[in-house]
């Protein structure tokens, strides 16, 4: 028998508020926190030269991934900018990465005055399509940026193959993918440098934060100076090497990094906990499809897709959302709610007041465009899933509210 949706008008299936990213209900922070925050603040120094929190942050994180080197810096984005700044680019060289994406991950190719160039990806993930990325490599090309979106792994045994081909750098974006693995390795290791946000919302979180790691003794040198408007402060008299912005993270933020550090496998694991309870109850409701998550992956889970069969159920993706939404559930269509090509800065080129560079620059290759249809997966992957908002604080109640507000849309929708 059919209940009356919510949508229009019937009794919602939750009505009390699910765990958020927004307060504790949905975070991890606590004691550990608090007393390492003490101790920054009881030394009079809050700035990370002359203070020990971000460095020993570094260093754990490093440690935790098994990588050599740390830099950590104010923002995600930031630490994009600072792996693509470690590259040394020219004007108009080109990156190449995926439009389904947040703006972070080709800000700083573009604060390079480089170009981003994009590659299409697979409507089911949202990560890179390794035979677009290919297709997409010119003489400009030095470095692919795969974004492992959502928590779950980029190709990466094709893209390392297509970059060792043509020698290109692979900068991993693990914003939303801390401990995610693929094929046994840690996403963010596999690359020649990976990139993370510590933003609210991610796994780990500082408030705001970033860091990019790698093995690579130049690649770390140059970036933790790019981080630091290019001051190596071990050499007098104090000089400036070339031009880069201050990322300096605080030591605030890297005292709760350490306290979140030790914590990042418990939360990863009550993530993965959680959303294999939802997808034992999802492979039971006919008409709802879930992601299919090869054996050898491991995903972060920062979110939880679902996509209404056609076959089975009589619904857009943006009905069944506003409906799943209305029952109580936190949801969104699509991977991201655009794609990159959908933003202004990129449609009009708004980068350096009118001249339209770098795409337009002397130095840039010619003709650059980005044509709506060479990307129809990524169109795909932010028109067509309806995301779920997942956190480590959702328990198994949450988890059964969430299935039944799916079987019920399912027995609505169903043709």
């Amino acid at each position: 028998m059919k209940m009356r949706l919510a949508v229009d008008g019937g009794k919602p299936v939750r009505t009390r508020s699910f765990p958020t990213h927004m307060n504790t209900s949905g975070r991890t922070y606590g004691q550990e926190e608090k007393e390492l925050l003490c101790q920054v603040v009881d030394s009079g120094c809050l700035n990370r030269f002359g203070g020990s929190m971000v460095l020993q942050f570094e260093r754990d994180f490093a440690a935790l991934h098994g990588m050599r080197y740390g830099i950590a810096v104010t923002s995600g984005t930031a630490a994009l900018h600072l792996a693509v700044g470690a590259l040394d680019l020219e004007p108009g060289d080109e990156v190449i990465t995926s439009t389904v994406s947040d703006p972070g991950s080709i800000i700083g190719v573009l604060l390079c005055n480089a170009i981003p160039i994009f590659a299409d990806s697979d409507p089911l993930t949202g990560n890179l399509l390794p035979e677009s990325v290919e297709a997409q490599i010119s003489p400009r090309t030095r470095a692919i940026m795969p974004v492992h979106l959502s928590g779950r792994p980029a190709p990466m045994d094709e893209i390392m193959s297509i970059a060792q081909r043509h020698g290109l750098i692979v900068i991993e974006d693990c914003a939303q993918a801390h401990l995610a693995e693929y094929k046994g390795k840690l996403v963010g290791t596999i690359g020649h440098m990976g990139a993370y946000s510590f933003q609210q919302s991610k796994q780990l979180s500082v408030g705001d934060g970033g860091i990019v790691i790698t093995n690579d003794a130049a690649l770390a040198q140059r970036a933790r100076l790019y981080a630091d408007k290019a001051w190596p402060r071990d050499q007098q008299p104090r000089d400036h090497l070339f031009l880069t912005p201050n990322y300096r993270m605080t030591d605030l933020q890297g005292a709760v990094g350490i306290a979140q550090v030790k914590k990042l496998p418990g939360i990863v694991q009550r993530r993965r906990e959680s959303a294999a309870w939802l997808a034992a109850l999802v492979k039971d409701i006919p008409g709802v499809i879930q992601a299919q998550v090869p054996a050898w992956e491991q995903s972060a889970w920062w979110t939880f897709p679902v996509w209404p069969d056609p076959d089975v159920l009589d619904v857009t993706a943006p009905r069944f959302q506003a409906a799943l939404a209305a029952e109580g559930i936190p949801c969104q269509v699509g991977f991201m709610v655009r794609t990159l090509l959908d933003y202004t800065f990129i449609k009009e080129r708004r980068t350096y007041g009118r001249s339209q560079c770098p795409w337009v620059c002397p130095m840039a290759r010619p003709g650059i465009a980005y044509r709506e249809d060479e990307y129809p997966g990524a169109r795909k992957a932010v028109t067509e899933p309806v995301v779920i908002h997942w956190n480590e604080g959702i328990a198994a109640d949450d988890v059964r509210d969430i299935a039944a507000a799916l079987e019920k849309l399912a027995t609505a929708f169903r043709r």
